[in-house]
């Protein structure tokens, strides 16, 4: 082999190499691009909740208050209530999220129309600890008056009274043994509520039928 066929020998070869080289160091970056996008995808969200646990704002629940059939009320006051979860709630999925008997803790408040029960946590069954909880009951707009007499017992026959409706029944009824009083905050709104000498404007409910609650917002088992 000639001087001639050796130098032309070794600079096809050293043409092939950098050829070689220029396109691994072009592919490099879409390489590591398409390594970065694969571990992307494989890398789970840790703070993801799986779609079965969760369920959707307008989901409903059907619950009950243990401590009384009734609950009274006056239209102006705020009462504490924990009630309980009457039937087992599940996701889209079939899987349960809420079971039947969890604790569902709140308030009834007054809003524009009338009385609206208020969740605020729920604590699950089986658990010590409680979730927060954005769930609402429809609007109760009815009231009842309340009178000296027979209609009176009968309507507060089996009740828990609200601390403000107990003060302004007190007034006309005078001692009130009926049922449990429950701890409110309102007091200092008895103004307008007694109708007159034997009379008194107040909400009466009946969880079972009234406090179905509604989801406002996604609700997840965790």
């Amino acid at each position: 082999m000639n001087s001639l066929t050796v130098r032309h020998a070794w600079q096809s070869g050293t043409s092939l190499a950098l050829s070689l080289s220029l396109i691994a160091a072009g592919a490099a970056p879409f390489l590591a691009v398409s390594a970065a996008s694969a571990q992307t995808q494989r890398t789970p969200d840790l703070f993801a909740q799986p779609a079965d646990l969760v369920l959707a704002a307008g989901t409903t629940l059907a619950v009950r208050y243990d401590e009384a059939e009734k609950i009274v009320v006056t239209p102006q006051e705020t009462a504490p209530v924990t009630l309980t979860v009457a039937e087992a709630v599940r996701s889209e999925q079939g899987v349960l999220v809420i079971p039947e008997g969890s604790k569902v803790m709140g308030e009834l408040r007054p809003v524009d129309g009338g009385t609206q029960f208020v969740a605020q946590s729920i604590m699950l069954r089986g658990s010590d600890r409680t979730q927060d909880f954005e769930a609402t009951s429809e609007v109760i707009t009815e009231t009842e008056t309340i009178k000296k007499g027979r209609d009176a017992d009968q309507i507060l026959k089996g009740a828990a009274i609200g601390a403000a409706a107990a003060a302004v029944l007190s007034e006309i009824l005078g001692d009130l043994d009926l049922g449990e009083v429950l701890i409110g905050a309102g007091l200092g709104a008895l103004g307008g509520l007694i109708l007159g000498e034997d009379e008194a404007e107040v909400v009466v409910i009946n969880p079972e039928t009234d406090l179905e609650l509604t989801l406002e917002s996604d609700f997840s088992s965790r």
